[in-house]
């Protein structure tokens, strides 16, 4: 595989590039003409289906392009621990759907799917109105395993919060965060793999204590882990040093960071079947996960909770006629992020419009970049590019890699506002 920069990599595939790379840019009805009045319905307006949605209306705009969301505007969770932190507005991290209507042609549908019929290719929302596809996306996100720690259900959640779904949850958490006394502890309990984003609790340890540095200096932060490493977590821990001190505590799950129990009304965590107890003032507890509900009702998962796919076209191998893409598929070594769904939805555009008009499927590449804040000059990253191969989506060797460790204060800085501007142009490429 011939090489390229990483910069020029993101460029090209992560800012829309991928028009080009896949030969399809406006291709319409002119270029096989099967694809003509094929109706398509996306399921979920995150990153993978709001990309998918929009680049198929890119790569043919003959096609018919149905995106079902039950919320007018989509919060995003990458961008949400700038918020808990103070860097920026729950305004600031909402988008909206007009361009994609407006723009693009997508027909918005405010809804949920109750019910997908892949036999009769329908799915069926919650006001009892059917929509017939020759082609389903599901993009559902993820879903949460409460019965994995005892104490805590859906309904508690007001109470400890997860904030792992963006928008009210992050306002709670905010709001405790807020009324917590100077000299607190802020506990964070952090799933096992996989889950969304695998940096993210750990940025979020950073500013949360970047919030309590200006306001609560006596206060602590504490991780209690239930995997013994993390990604990133020699440049997270020695930029927590270098920012906060003593403020950050980790624990790893082989030394009694498996949380297995919370009492709710105390906001105490107990692990090792009650050996530890961590009694905190703010509690955010992150459950294990596996994909959105809609996929289980449908019959999308395996035994694991998530969505197995041919990772070439990240068609269901449980249910032909149905992608699915985004947190909720099993996609090789790719991480569940908002990049790479960013990505997927793309190459899923592109494997529908191919099929609909009995063209072969490229061989597809992806990439993925995560930027993460460990306050609010200091940034770090790790990048990685992907191609499919022998079946299955692989890492290239030599391609991406992380943050140097001994960079000095300019780098980093450099780094938060390369943050900053990722977020920019990923929201671009996605919702407008």
């Amino acid at each position: 595989m011939t090489q390229i920069s990483r910069r020029n990599f993101i460029k090209t595939v992560g800012a829309g590039g991928a028009l080009g790379l896949f030969g399809l840019a406006g291709c319409g009805s002119d270029n096989g003409g099967s694809a003509a009045r094929a109706k398509v319905v996306i399921i979920g307006g995150g990153p993978g289906g709001a990309t998918c949605a929009k680049y198929l209306k890119r790569f043919d705009s003959d096609i018919e392009v149905t995106l079902v969301e039950p919320n007018a505007s989509y919060t995003t969770c990458f961008g949400s621990n700038w918020v808990l932190g103070g860097l920026a507005n729950m305004d600031d991290i909402v988008q909206g759907y007009d361009a994609l209507k407006t723009t693009y042609g997508v027909t918005i549908v405010q809804d949920s799917v109750t019910e997908i019929d892949p036999a009769a290719r329908k799915v069926t929302l919650t006001n009892g109105d059917t929509l017939p596809y020759d082609r389903l996306v599901v993009s559902p996100g993820i879903d949460f395993r409460w019965e994995t720690v005892e104490g805590l259900d859906a309904s508690t959640a007001s109470a400890i919060p997860h904030a792992w779904k963006a928008g009210e949850q992050t306002r709670i958490l905010r709001r405790q965060l807020e009324a917590m006394d100077d000299g607190g502890v802020f506990v964070m309990c952090a799933p096992g793999n996989p889950f969304r984003c695998p940096p993210g609790p750990y940025e979020r340890a950073g500013m949360v204590a970047h919030y309590l540095k200006q306001h609560k200096p006596r206060s602590k932060v504490l991780i209690l882990d239930a995997k013994d490493g993390f990604s990133k977590q020699g440049l997270f821990q020695a930029g927590w040093k270098e920012l906060y001190g003593d403020m950050i505590e980790w624990v790893p799950g082989s030394q009694g960071g498996m949380v297995d129990r919370v009492d709710v009304n105390t906001r105490t965590a107990y692990s090792d079947g009650g050996l530890n107890e961590f009694k905190a003032d703010v509690l955010n507890f992150i459950p294990r996960q596996k994909a959105g509900a809609i996929a289980h009702v449908a019959g999308l998962t395996n035994d694991d909770g998530w969505c197995p796919v041919d990772q070439q076209t990240f068609e269901s191998t449980i249910h032909p006629g149905i992608h699915v893409i985004g947190d909720a598929s099993v996609a090789g070594a790719m991480p569940k992020s908002g990049h790479s769904a960013n990505s997927q939805g793309k190459i899923a555009a592109a494997a529908i419009v191919l099929g609909l008009q009995e063209r072969p499927m490229i061989t597809p590449s992806h990439v993925n970049t995560c930027y993460s804040l460990v306050g609010p000059d200091y940034g770090i990253s790790v990048a990685a590019v992907y191609h499919y191969d022998e079946g299955g989506i692989k890492g290239v060797a030599g391609a991406g890699g992380v943050s140097p460790a001994d960079a000095g204060p300019q780098f980093r800085q450099q780094e938060a506002d390369y943050a900053r501007g990722w977020y920019a142009s990923i929201t671009q490429d996605i919702w407008r």
